[in-house]
């Protein structure tokens, strides 16, 4: 029940971070939407156009990239757990995802290598119609774009390690446990996942909850 409790409560404290990453990340979308007001106005149609399609192709890269780092990184964690009763079949097999995935990755590097020089480009031109505090407006905005991608990404896959973490919990408890009235309330959005996991009813009186995320 106190591991339980633990990880209920952490993952209260990741949802409210959530909660204040996405406020930020709207506040930085409203920024974008002034910088490129400001842009459609004073700018040539085929600078606007590039601007558009920088900005289009960040968003695209960035993600692209954090996925191919997340599934290489799952691979490599499933390579190194491999005990020496693993089949060479199985070995064979996860070596060459991690091939393809390496030289995916490679790929994503160089289209963001891309993108960085587009970004310069873009700089140059908008250093011709745009004061020095509108300029730097667009910098912090690019700048945050990408960092903010980055963020959400690390909360949400801490957000599902302590879900599993729950489920795992959850299903490892005997039958007959009864937990202490109002020790294990789950964080919104996770019970109705948990729903009957093992026989217990999450939310009811007779709920079951789960272990802390140590690993985060």
């Amino acid at each position: 029940a106190e591991l339980i409790g633990s990880l209920t409560h952490k993952l209260e404290t990741l949802q409210e971070a959530k909660g204040s990453l996405l406020m930020d990340i709207k506040l930085n979308n409203a920024l974008g939407e002034e910088v490129e007001a400001w842009i459609s106005e004073l700018c040539k149609p085929n600078e606007i156009d590039k601007y558009k399609m920088f900005i289009g192709d960040l968003d695209k890269v960035v993600n692209l990239l954090l996925s191919l780092s997340g599934r290489l990184a799952r691979v490599e964690n499933v390579l190194s757990g491999l005990g020496e009763d693993a089949s060479n079949e199985e070995r064979s097999s996860l070596n060459e995802k991690r091939k393809v995935l390496a030289a995916q990755h490679e790929d994503a590097r160089e289209l963001k290598e891309n993108v960085d020089r587009r970004q310069r480009v873009v700089l140059d031109i908008l250093a011709h119609y745009l004061s020095e505090e509108q300029l730097q407006d667009y910098q912090h905005f690019v700048k945050m774009k990408s960092t903010l991608l980055i963020e959400q990404r690390e909360l949400d896959d801490k957000i599902k390690l302590g879900q599993e973490q729950v489920k795992c919990l959850l299903e490892s408890l005997p039958s007959d446990f009864v937990p202490k009235a109002g020790a294990l309330a789950l964080p919104p959005g996770l019970a109705g996942d948990l729903t009957a996991v093992g026989g217990w009813t999450v939310g009811g009186p007779n709920e079951k909850t789960t272990p802390s995320l140590n690993t985060m």
